[in-house]
């Protein structure tokens, strides 16, 4: 088990990440490798036993005894070497995870991945629900510091699985600005969210509402407009926290006019679909349980994304509701389009439309954007002039 930490406002150290790496090394490459091992050498063995079936041979206890002892002390020495970094870590040197964007982006993919034991077992490792401005956390009473020119139309923008706030200036290039500099030039102002993606939909929902009446009611001038963006599972959060308002009965929502979200999986994901009866199919025999335990390693946040959000989350009825799609075929209804989507989500999902035609969001306006991939939507010129219509 991990070493706890001292409370530390500065964050997890680069120690912390290899003491979580020693860990991932012993219970997932080691352990399986062995069980892999095992499981195959018990059925060659097995073959080459009577029929009658007969004792263990010498060579095959031998291969036992030598083959157990190098795996137990290949991972007694990545847990010694996990908790001298843990001890290491908890005295506070080294360097921080949040220092620079590489850490940054290794703590958000870390999170999206195992967030939810990160909250269990490595607490320091696990991302607070935040705004952020430059790298940091904004305080809730430091909003009027942190946003000197604050006007009374505010954008959020939360960004998807394993993603951090800094994905929102991808493909900046292409375009020339992003999508949050576009819409301050239009009298927004855009607040950038961090999650922990790991993390169950409720969860971070939960996390969202309380987050969102903090910042309306903190916020420097009278909120006159709220709109919400989500990318991908970024859209799911922003749907769980209207919910969640709706039932505390939070007058947040009412401030909401506008919800975008782009390539979220309304009905879920086949790639998460896919990891789970992955899992189950190769943990039918011994010889492949051991990798489908790896694939159990996913997140509450990931498990999510096979199903996504149905009909018992509504949408808020006073928002307008915008919903993108995105398929590497220029067509959504080209036959790879329809069945690969952006790679990750498909045009249905992404509509929140089932087979039967059932809609999510009666009177909601979907856009699709072809030739493109799911990340391809960031700061997309297609979306850059569809938010100028919906978000003038």
């Amino acid at each position: 088990m991990p070493v706890p930490h001292a409370p530390a406002a500065a964050g997890p150290t680069y120690l912390d990440a290899l003491s979580l790496l020693g860990q991932v090394a012993d219970e997932l490459v080691v352990r399986s490798v062995r069980d892999t091992h095992t499981a195959w050498a018990d059925r060659v063995h097995a073959v080459a036993r009577p029929a009658t079936g007969g004792a263990a041979s010498v060579p095959e206890r031998l291969h036992r005894g030598i083959a157990g002892a190098v795996y137990a002390g290949v991972s007694a020495g990545l847990r010694a070497a996990s908790t001298g970094l843990d001890r290491a870590a908890a005295t506070g040197v080294g360097p921080r995870l949040e220092d620079g964007p590489r850490g940054r982006f290794v703590s958000s993919a870390v999170n999206g991945l195992i967030g939810d034991r990160l909250l269990r077992e490595r607490p320091q490792m696990a991302i607070p629900m935040a705004v952020r401005r430059g790298g940091r956390d904004v305080p809730l009473d430091g909003l009027a510091e942190a946003f000197p020119a604050a006007t009374g139309k505010v954008v959020v923008l939360l960004h998807g699985l394993c993603e951090n706030e800094s994905y929102w200036n991808r493909w900046r290039e292409r375009t020339g600005t992003t999508y949050g500099e576009a819409l301050a030039g239009r009298g927004w102002t855009p607040v950038f969210l961090r999650a922990n993606t790991g993390l169950g939909l409720r969860e971070n929902g939960v996390a969202l509402a309380g987050l969102m009446q903090r910042l309306v009611d903190g916020w420097p001038v009278e909120v006159e407009q709220v709109a919400l963006v989500g990318h991908s599972l970024g859209g799911l959060v922003v749907r769980a926290a209207g919910a969640v308002a709706t039932e505390a009965e939070r007058p947040w929502t009412e401030r909401v006019t506008d919800v975008v979200t782009l390539g979220t999986p309304h009905l879920g994901a086949p790639i998460a679909w896919g990891i789970g009866h992955g899992s189950r199919g190769l943990g039918v025999l011994p010889e492949t349980a051991a990798f489908g335990r790896i694939l159990d390693w996913r997140s509450v946040g990931v498990h999510d994304l096979v199903a996504g959000l149905a009909h018992d989350v509504p949408p808020l009825p006073h928002a307008r509701y915008r919903l993108v799609a995105a398929t590497l075929t220029r067509s959504q209804r080209h036959p790879v389009g329809d069945v690969v989507g952006d790679l990750l989500v498909r045009p249905r999902s992404a509509y929140g439309r089932d087979r039967r035609g059932r809609t999510l969001f009666p009177g909601g306006e979907v856009l699709h954007v072809g030739r493109t991939d799911h990340f391809g939507l960031l700061n997309h010129p297609e979306v850059h002039r569809a938010l100028r219509r919906w978000l003038p």
